[in-house]
């Protein structure tokens, strides 16, 4: 981009930014939350490094890929920027086993750890590196084929191997919803939200990551207790129209 597209794009960016965040707090008063529980995720797996810098001089802190490689490009070139030093990224896509090393150690969060033979990759690798790598069991809450995951009962009877395992954290659950069927991403939320619930009465543990909700979506997400909402189009695509 010239300067001139920069401009454009940075002012794009802030404007769509104060519009996602007004949105997110009135879904906050709507549930009875503060608008500093939750925290928006910039899904930047379509753009560039160069939109993640204006994003980050738009105001934005968090972003989440879904493909290891990308995640390893985009860290390189952040590390040579000293103002996208303290960037953070989360793994939020499907992570096959054998891309666990280029993950652990270089993200927040990885939403996306859908078996128990996932988890017991990335606690290997972890305690091999010193490390305890933050994970979100995902759960297919809907019950879509073409979604992969837990399925709830699958998550409550996996969590007491899950939490033995060395090297993991587990900090919460993550879900997609269904997509153009809002009355049917409004149940996977709050069934979302009831298994952190079961879950927490049933282990003790806090569980205070909720990730669901994306551009179509996220106000609903929130409502039903989303702590992490993870928008794409929304934040980077200027054609997209929020509803």
């Amino acid at each position: 981009m010239n300067e001139e597209e920069r401009g454009t794009y940075l002012d794009f960016l802030r404007g769509r930014r104060a519009e996602i965040l007004e949105r997110l707090a009135a879904a906050c008063v709507r549930s009875g939350r503060r608008a500093d529980d939750v925290l928006l995720l910039g899904v930047s797996k379509t753009v560039g490094i160069d939109e993640v810098a204006l994003a980050w001089e738009a105001g934005y802190r968090a972003f989440g890929e879904n493909r290891p490689q990308e995640l390893k490009r985009k860290l390189s070139a952040c590390a040579t920027s000293p103002k996208l030093a303290d960037v953070r990224f989360d793994m939020i896509g499907n992570l096959q086993t054998n891309k666990v090393n280029m993950v652990i150690g270089n993200v927040s969060l990885i939403h996306s750890v859908s078996s128990t033979h996932l988890a017991e990759a990335i606690s290997k690798r972890s305690v091999a590196r010193g490390i305890r790598s933050r994970v979100l069991l995902e759960v297919n809450v809907s019950g879509e084929e073409s979604k992969s995951g837990f399925t709830p009962d699958g998550a409550t009877t996996a969590l007491d191997a899950l939490l033995s395992l060395p090297g993991i954290d587990v900090r919460g659950l993550m879900t997609m919803a269904p997509r153009d069927d809002p009355d049917a991403a409004r149940r996977t939320f709050s069934g979302l939200r009831e298994l952190r619930d079961a879950l927490r009465g049933s282990h003790g543990l806090p569980l205070d990551v909720l990730s669901c909700g994306m551009s179509d979506d996220f106000e609903s997400a929130v409502e039903e207790g989303s702590t992490l909402v993870r928008l794409g189009r929304t934040v980077f695509d200027p054609s997209y129209a929020m509803g």
